[in-house]
């Protein structure tokens, strides 16, 4: 549904910055879950995370080279290699042994010489003291029942190894939150060129792999026409699905937008009706039960700017997160100023600043595809650094935060 697609903010319009904080501030996450390691890359600890084990669980050799004891030169009588799973015989002064990193180094080392710090002859072995024993005690990095981390960290993939790495096998996360993706248009095509009249879905496969991203649980998209009761249904039943429905195409005030009157029959409480950007100024947040329903714009650009203002903060505050900390910089170019709406425009980074592309109409992508972020430009005059919004992945091109 696109029809009548309206620009212009009304006198309820919220400010673009008080419309994210609002959606962030409202959403509150689920219960927490135990979940397997395999199953945790991406969610938001629920609890401290907390050593089972010491790190390391016993002293071990840091480098391979040669345990000691006492003054050089020392006598080799053995080798130790990683896995062995017995403590080793006390080393006696003036003896040493082969020592591989990770092997457990016996009582009595002193330190452990690196081969390429060490010289031998037969089974006589010598090395000049340095400032590093490169022995890793035990519990050096961590004690049982030692928190690592708090409680709303993200669990990334070094997570993942730290948490294993202390004796975990699952973590306690906040649920990814479920989400159900309502495309609506009766003008809509979802595969290969359309015929005269029709347009194809550009809004379903962008938001995808965006909405996944931002830690969403998401199944297929659903589609539907502008009959309003179908279309009221459909609503419905994802609404009784998901802790969040995000309805495409149907949120301004055309004669085939029918969100505000499948809200109203679902008897919604509304908190945001139209924010006070370009693009993107029809959009939607509102409660239905325990669940939010969002509406977004239903050209392709606008779609994307209200995703980004209460689609990610709204999937934060649902999943535990912080909210994103936001990145500032300076616009190499001047921008003419707009008095009354917060504008959003694709930027591609230009030396210390950003440079925008172009492109940024409501209904077309082209901008957006070729952009390194997006700068938030407030009403008025623009002046020194803005908000820059940022994908979740790098360009193909070059990582441009880097």
């Amino acid at each position: 549904m696109t029809l009548a697609a309206q620009e212009h903010p009304t006198s309820t319009s919220l400010d673009w910055a008080a419309a994210r904080l609002l959606a962030y501030t409202l959403a509150t996450p689920g219960p927490a879950e135990v979940v397997p390691l395999a199953e945790a890359a991406g969610r938001t600890l629920a609890a401290p995370l907390a050593a089972v084990v010491p790190l390391p669980g016993f002293d071990n050799a840091a480098m391979d080279g040669y345990a000691v004891r006492g003054p050089a030169p020392w006598r080799v009588a053995g080798r130790i290699l990683a896995g062995h799973a017995v403590l080793p015989e006390p080393l006696a002064d003036g003896a040493a042994v082969e020592i591989a990193t990770g092997a457990p180094v016996p009582p009595g080392t002193d330190r452990v010489v690196p081969y390429e710090d060490a010289g031998r002859d037969g089974d006589r072995v010598w090395g000049a003291d340095g400032p590093r024993r490169h022995i890793r005690w035990q519990g050096e990095y961590a004690r049982p029942g030692q928190q690592l981390l708090p409680a709303g960290a993200i669990v990334t993939p070094p997570v993942l190894g730290l948490a294993a790495s202390v004796g975990l096998d699952a973590v306690a996360a906040c649920p990814r939150p479920r989400v159900r993706l309502l495309v609506s248009g009766s003008e809509l095509v979802v595969s290969g060129p359309p015929p005269w009249g029709r347009v194809r879905d550009a809004i379903g496969p962008m938001l995808v792999p965006l909405l996944t991203s931002w830690g969403a649980d998401l199944p297929a998209t659903r589609m539907v026409d502008d009959d309003a009761d179908e279309f009221a249904d459909a609503v419905a039943a994802c609404a009784g699905d998901a802790e969040l429905t995000v309805v495409c195409g149907a949120s301004s005030v055309g004669p085939a937008d029918g969100l505000h009157r499948a809200l109203d029959r679902l008897g919604a409480v509304v908190h945001v009706d139209g924010v006070a950007c370009r693009p993107g100024h029809p959009q939607v947040l509102a409660r239905h039960g325990e669940g939010w329903i969002v509406g977004l714009p239903g050209n392709p650009y606008a779609a994307l700017v209200a995703a980004f203002t209460l689609v990610e903060p709204l999937l934060a505050g649902l999943a535990g997160r912080a909210p994103a900390t936001p990145v500032r910089a300076p616009l190499v170019e001047p921008v003419p100023p707009d008095a009354r709406r917060t504008r959003i425009l694709p930027v591609r980074r230009a030396g210390d600043g950003f440079r925008p592309v172009g492109g940024g109409q409501p209904g077309y992508l082209g901008g957006a595809a070729g952009a390194d972020g997006f700068a938030v430009l407030p009403p008025g005059p623009v002046a020194g650094p803005v908000e820059i919004l940022r994908l979740p992945w790098p360009t193909a091109t070059a990582d441009p935060w880097q």
